[in-house]
């Protein structure tokens, strides 16, 4: 899922504090799970905006809706009839969210209430990890379903790289080494003649070296 974290309030205010109507818009998706940005995390922003405003002896007007997803078109739509009440909107979900609104309500302000901070998953409560950078180009079928590129500090395909002590990363000793990680399950699968297989040089024009990626599906277009 994509991770995301919450604004400080002070960059949410000095972002809004010319307006006078507001709408908190969250996501009933990945910001929900990581509880960055569904409806409990918009009711409490809602809140704290609104005693701010009421202690700055200002009338602002705070609303709040959560979608079911900011990244399709379909429930984006439900703003249509009532999204020019509001001189702003900021939105709780992730990147990709906050810009598809935009591009959807184009006179629009949109802000952003979150910072998005990775593809990961949840190792514990509280906890997200980063799993996957969303390379285009998926090699976890030779390495073990565990992925260099997101997990090793210095993206090696082909590791360790030897700088690694007892199972840590130079980097820092409490990040496990990715490749170490990678053997251990090799063994622990008996296929360690994967290990023996060379990635080749990685076309990083599938990465964000590419520019923006778009993904075709003839088979599901209208």
């Amino acid at each position: 899922m994509i991770v995301a974290e919450k604004k400080p309030i002070e960059e949410i205010i000095e972002s809004i504090k010319s307006y006078n109507k507001i709408l908190i818009a969250g996501c009933n998706e990945c910001v929900t799970v990581c509880e960055a940005g569904g409806k409990k995390e918009v009711a409490i922003l809602a809140s704290a905006l609104r005693m701010y405003f009421m202690n700055q002896g200002r009338d602002v007007k705070i609303d709040e809706v959560t979608l079911e997803r900011q990244c399709d078109h379909e429930y984006l739509e439900e703003l249509r009839n009532n999204v020019d009440m509001y001189d702003a909107v900021v939105s709780l979900a992730c990147g990709v969210g906050v810009q598809f609104m935009a591009e959807k309500y184009f006179n629009k302000p949109i802000y952003p209430g979150v910072n998005t901070c990775f593809l990961g998953a949840a190792e514990e409560r509280g906890v997200w990890g980063e799993r996957c950078q969303a390379c285009g180009q998926c090699i976890l079928g030779k390495t073990a379903g565990i992925c260099p590129v997101s997990r090793c500090a210095k993206r090696v395909l082909n590791g360790p790289c030897g700088g690694s002590t007892k199972g840590s990363c130079e980097i820092n000793k409490d990040i496990k080494c990715a490749w170490q990680l990678i053997i251990d399950r090799l063994k622990e699968l008996n296929k360690m003649e994967d290990y023996e297989y060379l990635t080749p040089i990685k076309d990083w024009s599938t990465d964000r070296a590419g520019g923006p990626r778009k993904v075709v599906r003839e088979d599901v277009r209208q």
